[in-house]
């Protein structure tokens, strides 16, 4: 598919609003998406390490005064890229992200990388260079070849230069990467007029923002729509008898927390040698019924990499527990121990409120006066609490206390917002 085909096909399927704003961006993306496919770009020629290397005598003198230049050539041929930018939360990443899925790489590279990631990468290799051929060795034009050689369309999520050592890099690396011919897509919180607005020396870094101005068309996505203020569902806890309606509503928090780019599926991880599976998952949410959570057996090492890996997490299906199935009920509580240790958030539907969910069957021991005190303090009403004599330990009761205190901080809209 092409960029505006794409964006179609997912306004279509409903994982994302079709935004007149948007819309207008995707057409231009689709003009750079097609000039992409008929480009043909000139091959990468490397230079000689000698030539970088400094020289003495009159040579030297000259090389300190006149800076070396890369090769530059016709731009004529070369598609201009583009430059997005706009406020947090008008979708400018979605839209690059999406552009970058369409480019065709049968006989284009290409690259998506955080533009803080970059620099640190491109620092390093500098680096290195200096260390191999010496700290006067001119490292700039062998990095462009480089990345020009590993791709030539490169995309910059949130591009900034905040520091001199960026602003005087990136003055040649970027004017070198236009001249091999490479195509850019940017993402910035600012106008390329607004780059390094008051940094030291930025007068040479104007250079850089002009060709910025020059090669790729500056575009504001001045959407007044803030993607990160749709409208979430209601509640983050369903009770209710389980069936069509629990099912509507996780279905809608997942959606939520989805990402549109990236399809429902399962995936995996690999845990000490064995795999570990997500039934469901979409960017940064995963998706389980109780019996898959906590039927199977689980450990606190799975739970963790859960943790790592997801910021949310929809559980359905949570039963009324009994002294039978207390296993499950331990399994819980270590996965809910894993989830708010890590800031995640949680929505779940059960069959009656959280507090029920641990059945009392006359079997058990009792909670002494000084549990009853120490869970109260957590919040957690002491009466809920009678239903725990399935446990047998103190350390049981309270490590359940604590849960359902955590459930509830969890199940907040405030703790939902704070961690979004």
């Amino acid at each position: 598919m092409n960029p505006l085909q794409q964006y179609d096909f997912l306004v279509a399927k409903g994982q994302i609003r079709d935004d007149p704003f948007q819309r207008g961006i995707v057409s231009l993306l689709k003009t750079l998406h097609d000039g992409i496919v008929s480009y043909m770009p000139p091959p990468v020629v490397y230079p000689s390490i000698d030539s970088l290397k400094p020289k003495s005598g009159l040579f030297g003198l000259l090389q300190k005064i006149v800076p070396n230049k890369e090769t530059k050539g016709s731009l004529d041929h070369v598609p201009k890229g583009i430059y997005l930018y706009g406020d947090v939360g008008c979708g400018k990443t979605m839209l690059m992200d999406m552009f970058y899925t369409t480019i065709p790489t049968t006989h284009l590279s290409k690259r998506r990388i955080h533009f803080h990631a970059f620099m640190q990468n491109v620092h390093k290799q500098a680096h290195v260079l200096k260390m191999k051929h010496g700290s006067d060795f001119d490292s700039i034009p062998v990095l462009a070849a480089t990345l020009a050689d590993e791709a030539r369309v490169l995309c910059f999520d949130e591009f900034q230069v905040v520091d001199v050592a960026d602003a005087m890099l990136l003055r040649r690396l970027f004017e070198a990467l236009v001249y091999h011919g490479v195509i850019f897509v940017i993402t910035s919180n600012r106008a390329p007029d607004e780059l390094y607005i008051n940094g030291v020396q930025r007068v040479s870094f104007i250079p850089c923002i002009e060709l910025i101005k020059e090669r790729l068309q500056v575009i504001c996505l001045d959407s007044p729509t803030d993607y990160r203020r749709i409208e979430r569902p209601m509640k983050n806890v369903y009770h209710s008898p389980l069936g069509a309606g629990a099912r509507e509503h996780a279905e809608k928090w997942f959606q939520f927390f989805a990402d549109p780019r990236d399809p429902p599926h399962a995936a995996f991880h690999t845990i000490w040698g064995r795999q570990l599976k997500v039934p469901r998952v979409s960017g940064q949410v995963a998706q389980y019924t109780f019996d898959q959570l906590c039927g199977q057996p689980m450990s606190s090492a799975d739970y963790l990499e859960l943790a790592r890996n997801y910021n949310a997490f929809v559980v359905t299906d949570i039963p009324v527990m009994t002294l039978e199935n207390k296993d499950r009920a331990r399994r819980f509580i270590t996965f809910l121990d894993a989830v708010y240790e890590s800031h995640g958030k949680l929505v779940a539907t059960s069959e009656v409120p959280f507090e029920h969910i641990l059945k009392n069957d006359g079997s058990g021991g009792q909670m002494d006066q000084d549990m009853l005190a120490a869970v109260t303090e957590m919040g957690v009403d002491g009466e809920a609490l009678k239903n725990l004599n399935m446990f047998t330990g103190a350390e049981e009761i309270f490590a359940f206390a604590r849960a359902l205190s955590r459930l509830q901080q969890m199940s907040s809209a405030e703790w939902v917002d704070a961690s979004n």
